[in-house]
């Protein structure tokens, strides 16, 4: 199977698709899916590496850091989790999903103004019960999922809460009970209420049938569910992050695409197997683009003693109480984000930055980015350096970058240096350039 065979999808169909549906696509999908087609693309931008020993090329391009992104969001959704994991309290946590009636979900799909909402109503049902019947503060970090298994529209809450929470004096205290029922009949009350509260009057009247329907027939309250985990408590923290913040469909989930249709697996929690379903491509990309968020729409929050205005008093305040009782909770420790060399390195087990021909390192010459739809040379450490990467920006727009008058001028006629023999093709000399365009623009991971 191809590397990325979700990207070939889109490529090959996505104009297509956007020209047909240009009034119902929203604007935030058009602009997440040009970033996910341009995501790694050199035309928009790159970073040049030079191997100080054999000078060996490596064109770096710029990442789109997209939501809609399989690439950039896995990197990420592991960067994240990591140091979620060594953030949190390291007391026990249970995984909480909050999931609603099947005739609900088409509301929330026209009207996604309310899953802000939405989110905020499950995790306030957590906090109340704890507040309520434990005089204690928890910590909550909520996801928001859209998806279900076969790419339907399946708006549910992921909550990582912690099992106790803070007392007012900063002390801890422990809490392992879930009131599952108590939990499910408040999550129904709470969604029935938010629909008529947000809804017109005249709507409402058409789907009152509906609401009454979901009521009717969930007497236990809408689904809850909150495993125990088992375990190291760093793992599960690890695992639970990288679950909540996963994209729609992994690129691996693709069995097949043949240019008119496209198969996937997916594991169906009903009879608990794996199964496979065949959609026609504009199906597919259909399905897949409802789940794109709105812009400025966070689909991790958090809440209570992780709240980012809250998180460092409460941390304090425990600290300060863990220190008389001799318990360990809370870390001292600040973890950085990793830059892309030290995600590559943990990733792969390799050195980016280390030449595979010579092992000797790469050193950082230049980048170029665009500027106002052109490629321009943003930095380059040295003459040599900027050549090349004017040439590189010839070989891949077929346009020579624009000189201005004051350049030209100080720009004097020389005879170029003949490259040595033993130099190789698609090699950068610290005082000629040398190989043809082909060789130039290599491309790196």
């Amino acid at each position: 199977m191809e590397t990325n065979l979700l990207k070939r999808i889109f490529l090959e169909n996505w104009d297509e698709f956007s020209a047909k549906h240009k009034k119902r696509i929203r604007p935030i999908v058009e602009k997440e899916v040009k970033k996910f087609l341009g995501c790694g693309d050199p035309k928009n931008g790159f970073k040049l590496l030079v191997c100080e020993g054999c000078h060996d090329v490596k064109r770096v391009p710029y990442r789109c850091k997209g939501r809609f992104c399989t690439t950039c969001s896995c990197g990420e959704t592991e960067e994240w989790s990591r140091i979620m994991a060594e953030d949190v309290f390291q007391v026990n946590h249970r995984h909480m999903i909050f999931t609603i009636d099947e005739g609900l979900r088409e509301i929330f799909l026209k009207h996604r103004e309310m899953l802000k909402e939405y989110m905020d109503e499950a995790v306030r049902i957590v906090q109340e019960h704890f507040e309520q019947k434990h005089k204690v503060r928890p910590g909550i970090i909520a996801g928001l999922h859209t998806f279900g298994s076969r790419l339907n529209f399946n708006p549910h809450v992921h909550m990582l809460v912690t099992m106790g929470g803070m007392a007012k004096d900063g002390s801890w205290k422990n809490y392992d009970y879930v009131p599952f029922q108590k939990l499910r009949k408040a999550w129904q009350t709470v969604v029935l209420k938010l629909i008529r509260r947000t809804l017109p009057e005249e709507e409402k009247k058409k789907i009152q049938p509906l609401l009454q329907k979901a009521y009717s027939e969930n007497e236990e309250g809408f689904y809850v569910h909150a495993p125990k985990q088992k375990g190291n408590v760093k793992a599960q923290l690890g695992y639970i992050g990288r679950y909540m913040r996963r994209p729609a469909i992994a690129v691996d989930r693709i069995v097949s695409y043949d240019g008119e249709t496209v198969v996937f697996g997916y594991h169906d929690k009903t009879d608990d197997t794996d199964k496979e379903e065949r959609l026609s491509v504009e199906e597919f990309i259909s399905r897949l683009i409802r789940h794109i968020p709105d812009e400025q729409f966070k689909v991790i929050r958090h809440y209570g003693i992780y709240a980012r205005r809250a998180k460092n008093i409460c941390k304090a305040k425990v600290k300060e109480w863990q220190e008389k009782v001799k318990k360990t909770w809370v870390k001292a420790k600040q973890l950085m984000r990793r830059n892309w060399r030290e995600r590559q390195k943990a990733q792969t087990g390799k050195d980016p930055m280390v030449c595979p021909k010579c092992e000797c390192y790469y050193e950082y010459k230049g980048e170029v980015c665009l500027e106002e739809g052109k490629l321009r040379v943003k930095y380059a450490s040295c003459k040599t350096a900027k050549a090349v990467l004017e040439r590189m920006i010839c070989d891949l727009t077929g346009v020579e970058e624009e000189k201005t008058s004051q350049e030209k001028s100080k720009e004097i006629p020389r005879k170029p240096k003949q490259p040595s023999s033993e130099q190789g093709d698609g090699q950068l000399c610290l005082f000629a350039v040398s190989g043809g365009r082909s060789h130039s623009a290599k491309s790196g991971a």
